[in-house]
């Protein structure tokens, strides 16, 4: 396996330090892994690439299972996996979605990795969808975020259920207290730790508090969202209900927002993550389900409007931005009774809103949903020729497309949307007949 070949295809001219330790240790041993690593330092590529190597890519069978402790951090991982192109197949499963559809893809597309949630996954096996007897590698990504969500039975039971399991990878970006029993790490093992002992954010991150004269700080987050322009930006919050107002205020206020917590159905939740990713949408408001699996790069401001519940949730937070070798900036809106958390490390500067306008910027992308996809034999190629052709677009006013199962997402210029709708409207793709809408 060319491994230069992946990495160019990737856009990446080199592995950094941590990747190169992480591929030493699982190629170059037979032992278990724990990796140690921040948030944004590239922990996915550290332990994908190296387990492709190890893989047989002509048995059709489930040889890896990835644990992840939210369907996000799942569908990210495949993703990542899908677009090094290295000839092994893969899927997600997790909750929320029929293990039936799931058994169908497990079925037709014979993944030799599969990523999921430790429920579903406990579902697939002791349905046999998953044979139990061909797995040989464990991995456990974010394994204290695993640890903390209660999985610890769902996860015993799945390791116990694995006769021919060899070896372990786990990953996390915080330190932990000692590892489980259950999870039988070898005493060969190796482990990899990158925490750095000081440093509890990215020197690349620059703190600021920003003073709010009301108790209800939704004027100055307007004000202080306006100052940023276009800038892509996420604003925290500790409850649902609290990121539905918020949000909600936003958009009355004419800002182009995505809408992120742990109660909406899992299409909606894809696709408000989409349109934020894909630059549809420029402010992502969220709960901390947002601050953990989600690798979006060029993320320039954290916006911290609820005060994180405990450090490490601040850690997780503030590693959302300045990935790799970017720079960004994280914020705490107070109000009088509040003040910057006794855990927060550096220096934090005082910071003025100042509006260059009182209109907020839209994006310039908006994402239109296509109702068919890689099943239906539509390739990304298909659809820049149907857009082109059909809705009168040039092929620099698309951007991102991703072409999922049964559907696929396309960014295109905003200023576009309505004609592209109107040319369409009743139009086929490759002679189907299809949904096409804008995803709002």
């Amino acid at each position: 396996m060319d491994i230069q070949k992946i990495l160019t295809k990737l856009r990446i001219t080199e592995l950094n330090e941590m990747q190169q330790h992480a591929a030493e240790a699982i190629t170059g041993s037979d032992g278990d892994v724990v990796l140690l690593s921040p948030t944004g330092s590239g922990k996915t590529l550290a332990y994908l690439l190296p387990l492709v190597q190890l893989l047989d890519s002509t048995y059709d069978a489930v040889q890896a299972l990835v644990i992840t402790p939210g369907r996000e951090l799942a569908l990210q991982s495949d993703t990542v996996l899908k677009s090094m192109g290295c000839g092994v197949r893969s899927t997600a499963c997790y909750g929320g979605r029929a293990a039936m559809d799931e058994h169908k893809v497990l079925k037709e597309v014979k993944p030799q990795i599969v990523f999921g949630t430790p429920g579903r996954l406990n579902d697939h096996l002791d349905k046999e969808n998953i044979s139990r007897y061909s797995i040989r590698y464990l991995i456990i990504d974010e394994f204290d975020k695993c640890l903390e969500m209660g999985f610890q039975t769902e996860m015993q039971k799945l390791i116990k259920s694995l006769p021919g399991l060899q070896r372990r990878i786990l990953l996390s970006a915080t330190n932990t207290e000692q590892i489980p029993q259950f999870v039988n790490m070898s005493k060969k093992g190796t482990l990899i730790d990158f925490l750095p002992e000081e440093e509890q954010t990215s020197e690349r991150v620059t703190l600021y508090e920003v003073h709010s004269p009301q108790k209800d700080k939704l004027d100055t987050l307007r004000q202080l969202l306006l100052s940023f322009g276009d800038e892509s930006s996420i604003v925290f919050l500790n409850y649902r209900e609290s990121v539905e107002r918020v949000n909600n205020y936003l958009v009355e206020q004419g800002f182009t927002t995505s809408c992120f917590h742990g109660g909406l159905e899992q299409r909606q939740r894809e696709d408000q993550l989409y349109r934020f990713s894909n630059g549809s949408a420029n402010i992502l408001v969220a709960t901390d389900l947002a601050s953990r699996g989600l690798d979006i790069p060029n993320i320039q401001n954290i916006i911290h409007y609820h005060l994180p519940e405990s450090q490490e949730g601040y850690i997780h937070r503030v590693g959302r931005t300045a990935r790799w070798d970017a720079t960004g900036r994280s914020f705490f809106i107070l109000n009088a009774s509040e003040h910057i958390p006794d855990y927060v490390e550096g220096d934090v500067e005082q910071f003025e809103p100042k509006a260059n306008s009182q209109e907020p910027k839209a994006p310039k992308n908006t994402t239109l949903y296509i109702g068919k996809g890689k099943k239906d034999k539509i390739s990304k190629g298909d659809i820049v020729g149907f857009l082109c052709k059909n809705g009168g677009l040039k092929a620099d006013e698309i951007g991102r497309i991703d072409v999922k199962d049964r559907y696929a997402y396309v960014a295109i210029r905003r200023e576009k949307l309505k004609q592209t709708l109107h040319l369409v409207q009743g139009q086929k793709i490759k002679g189907l007949k299809t949904i096409i809408e804008p995803i709002h």
